[in-house]
């Protein structure tokens, strides 16, 4: 088995202080794939006076606009890919670290690119998983007073100044959402997958909890509230896989797609 690299060390053994980076306005990219102190989602939706939008609401489309045209532009060519979400509060040396980076480092001997949110602990953790196995590794950040920058193991990223367009780069990239254990932003994320693939406003794919110890509190709760109250349907549940296992995780991404293959190629029952 080959050694470990140690922490300053990135892909193919060169060092992790090659942190140079090129920026094409928003979209930041580094190594192979050669960044206003107000939240721009706040200025968006704040109350103003009854006058003030007339100068600055229509103006402000634009720039939506371009966060959407960047992101599309910036992820056009990306190869199949997963988002993995999980807290930014899980440093290095925590089991769940571990874990996450195994977990990048799976999805890229899979053949996926990887896809998170570009912060620090469990993101950082899957981007790093990711870069050290020659993968392609992704961050989708968005602009927060307490986030400084993209982590140093995103080869491509993009920093988003609102949280509507970010969300959809990472439904419209990705083949599957894996959510490690998390705050309200992982949360956040898994409802809003959860929300559209049940109503179909997009294309049905695996949505996977990892961590059955920190995740089963709230499916029970989904379970004996929301369903026992009629809220959701117990087919509901069939959306969502929980598991322990990183090989498992990757496994279900990989069958999920082989459908999604083999429908494109023969097409449905009703056509044959």
């Amino acid at each position: 088995m080959a050694p470990e690299r140690k922490t300053g060390e990135g892909r193919r053994g060169d060092s992790r202080a090659d942190t140079s980076v090129e920026h094409r306005g928003p979209v930041m990219l580094r190594r192979d794939r050669k960044a206003d102190a107000a939240n721009s989602d706040r200025k968006l939706l704040d109350q103003r006076g009854p006058t003030d939008w007339v100068h600055t609401d229509p103006w402000r489309v634009l720039r939506i606009q371009s966060e959407f045209i960047d992101g599309f532009d910036a992820l056009a060519e990306v190869p199949r890919a997963v988002s993995v979400f999980g807290s930014a509060r899980v440093g290095e040396g925590h089991a769940e670290y571990a874990l996450a980076r195994e977990l990048g480092a799976a999805l890229v001997h899979a053949g996926y690119a990887v896809i998170t949110g570009g912060g620090p602990g469990l993101m950082e953790a899957a981007n790093r998983g990711a870069c050290e196995s020659g993968g392609f590794s992704i961050g989708l950040g968005i602009e927060l007073p307490f986030e400084e920058r993209l982590n140093d193991w995103v080869d491509l990223g993009i920093n988003f100044r609102y949280f509507f367009a970010r969300k959809t780069m990472f439904v419209k990239y990705s083949q599957a959402f894996i959510c490690l254990p998390g705050g309200f932003g992982t949360l956040d994320e898994l409802f809003e997958a959860l929300t559209l693939v049940q109503t179909r406003k997009i294309t049905r794919f695996p949505i996977i909890l990892v961590g059955t110890e920190f995740w089963s509190g709230l499916v029970d709760w989904l379970h004996s509230v929301l369903e026992g109250a009629g809220k959701i349907s117990s087919g509901d549940f069939d959306l969502i896989h929980l598991t322990d296992s990183v090989d498992e995780a990757v496994r279900i991404v990989v069958e999920s797609q082989q459908g999604v293959d083999e429908a494109a190629l023969l097409g449905d029952e009703d056509e044959w």
